[in-house]
């Protein structure tokens, strides 16, 4: 702009430019418009050519009518660099359909000499001609009306439009302070994951630091581990811990941390899981199968190491422990785990155990049943609200739900009532009782080796639990491939007949793609019936080691992902820490995790990841 000719780019106030246009005040008047709204302005249809604009945004003047102008365009003189476009003043142009556009004014100086300004006005009123700047106004204005019929108006106008606008962009911080707040808040860091009751299978850890350090301990590395597991010894691990392969006391808590205690024991077969492993028992050498004299001798100490468990559970010197059979699995657990009592969950049964047990006098309820039972109850409350046609098929549905040992008091003879009337009632077969008892118990046998078939048993109870347990012929299968083979006890402290074992650890480095190139992840595998504690401790180990980073892959025992079903009852009156369980051989931290609620319900977690000291998971 400033090489264009003519113009000054140290111009301030034109007031001696003023003086001259009042002397040419005359001539000009001819060529711009008048006061009575004609103007002299070229119409649309004219050339480019013939049209001249002046330096600053404005209307077209006409070359060929202006005096003095010899083809040459007429500059602003009032333009600078300052006031050419000023983002401050804006121009809202509104069309024929409502719709507002938005467009740039320029600023027209004003002169405040009173001498001029009197002078001007007696020409305006004498003469009838506007000055120079009201000149280029009124012509712009009626240049617009007269092409595109729009009506403009500007800042100076009309300055509360603008005023509201910024008052409503005020108002909108005061009222919401998230606007200036920062959108992404770190979310609160969670140091465990809710405690998990189910078997697991496989482990399955990745890390981008190596894992090398979990691999074949030394000889002293493994004695010193397996006399800490003994005796309930827990180091400390150093909070720096720089290179993991060379600290030796994190390796003695690793193989610490894979110990579990098994009966029995057979180590040609693999005794975990027992539920449909009857591939794993195939072509292997079963010498009881047919020897009656055989199996009564495994079946009397897997009672004795059953009555040792249950009164270590007893006196808490024993959290928790397991009875794997090839029906169903039991998990017991000590009091203060959840609950004020001890309590027992068996998953899955049948209608059969079931009757069986309400034959012995035990006491059980069904969690997962009472708590379908309560929902569809609230739902019937809400939707019905007392209407009584709907009241009576509720009670209908309450009747045929599942509660062992309890029948619809309907009457069978009411049901064939009709083919007395017809007079039919001898030539037509009816059902016998049985088949009668089976259409009644058609829900509670659908039921059968379902997750909502998980039975809690609690308090004194259990020690009538164990007693059927041992005595009940069913609990050993009497053909197949494990035949005559009692359950399997899994404890994670020593107990009377139990041979200790140790869960199987493999580590590997990888590579994986990471976009165009490969990183070096360290992955550990785990395998073996790993024990809620285990997975714990292997975790904490993992969390000093890799420093805060690392995710895992759990692959739970199905039948035992409802163990985390809970008495809702009982769990409002577990006062948590009030049962002392410091003696039951576990480390203090996996103690505390255990005795949280479980919040995971019929489920059970698939992964673990950790980031920065901070768990996520997925169940």
């Amino acid at each position: 702009m400033s090489q264009q000719e003519g113009y000054s780019p140290s111009f301030k106030r034109p007031a001696e430019i003023m003086r001259m246009r009042r002397k040419r005040a005359r001539s000009d008047a001819g060529v711009f418009s008048s006061p009575s709204g004609q103007s002299s302005t070229g119409s649309p249809a004219q050339s480019d050519s013939t049209q001249v604009r002046p330096f600053s945004p404005g209307p077209l003047f006409n070359n060929q009518n202006r005096s003095g102008g010899g083809g040459k365009k007429r500059r602003n003189p009032f333009a600078n660099i300052e006031n050419t476009y000023s983002p401050k003043k804006k121009l809202l142009i509104y069309n024929d359909d409502g719709k507002a556009e938005a467009g740039d004014s320029y600023d027209i100086e004003k002169t405040t000499e009173k001498e001029g300004e009197e002078d001007m006005s007696a020409k305006k009123e004498s003469q009838g001609v506007l000055p120079f700047s009201a000149r280029l106004i009124e012509a712009e204005k009626q240049e617009r009306q007269g092409i595109s019929s729009k009506r403009s108006l500007t800042f100076s106008e009309d300055d509360s439009l603008f005023e509201e606008e910024e008052e409503d962009v005020k108002s909108s911080l005061l009222k919401s302070p998230r606007a200036i707040a920062p959108v992404s808040i770190a979310p609160p860091m969670c140091t465990e994951y809710p405690a998990d009751w189910s078997l697991k299978t496989r482990l399955l850890f990745t890390s981008p630091l190596s894992l090398s350090w979990a691999e074949q301990p030394k000889a002293q590395e493994e004695a010193l581990g397996l006399s800490q597991h003994c005796r309930a010894q827990f180091g400390t691990l150093p909070l720096n811990l720089q290179d993991p392969k060379s600290c030796s006391e994190l390796r003695c808590a690793f193989q610490r941390s894979l110990v579990y205690w098994q009966h029995p024991s057979l180590p040609w077969i693999s005794l975990f899981p027992r539920i449909n492993a009857e591939r794993s028992f195939a072509g292997k050498s079963t010498p009881w199968a047919q020897d009656t004299a055989l199996q009564q001798c495994l079946m009397s100490e897997w009672s004795v190491s059953l009555s040792s468990l249950y009164s270590l559970l007893k006196a808490r010197l024993c959290p928790y422990f397991y009875v794997c059979s090839y029906q169903f699995t039991v998990l017991f657990r000590a009091a203060g785990l959840g609950s004020n009592s001890i309590v027992a969950l068996i998953s899955p049964t049948t209608r059969g155990l079931r009757v069986a047990m309400k034959a012995e006098g035990i006491e059980f309820s069904l969690p997962l049943v009472e708590e379908m039972r309560k929902s569809r109850e609230q739902q019937n409350l809400i939707g019905k609200q007392g209407e009584e046609e709907e009241e009576e098929e509720e009670k209908e549905e309450e009747c045929s739900e599942l509660k062992e040992g309890e029948d619809c008091q309907a009457g069978d003879d009411e049901d064939f009532s009709w083919l007395k009337e017809m007079g039919v009632e001898d030539k037509i077969k009816k059902p016998d009782s049985i088949t009668i008892q089976l259409r009644k118990e058609a829900h509670a046998v659908s039921m059968d080796h379902k997750p909502e078939s998980v039975v809690c048993v609690e308090g004194s109870h259990t020690f009538t639990l164990i007693n059927f347990l041992i005595n009940c012929k069913s609990l050993v299968a009497s053909a197949g491939s494990q035949a005559g083979l009692p359950p399997t006890l899994l404890a994670p402290i020593a107990f009377r007949g139990a041979t200790m074992h140790t869960l199987k650890a493999r580590s590997v480095n990888v590579k994986s793609q990471v976009g165009s190139t490969y990183q070096n992840i360290g992955s550990l595998e785990v395998a073996g019936p790993i024990l809620p504690s285990s997975l714990h401790a292997i975790t904490n180990l993992l969390r000093t080691a890799q420093k805060g980073n690392f995710s895992a892959s759990l692959y739970s025992h199905t039948p035992t992902t409802v163990m985390n079903t809970h008495n809702n009852k009982d769990q409002q009156q577990c006062t948590g820490g009030s049962v002392d369980l410091s003696a039951c051989g576990l480390h203090p931290a996996s103690i505390q995790q255990l005795q949280m609620p479980s919040s995971l319900g019929k489920t059970a977690l698939t992964h673990i990841t950790m980031t920065n000291s901070s768990y996520t998971w997925k169940n």
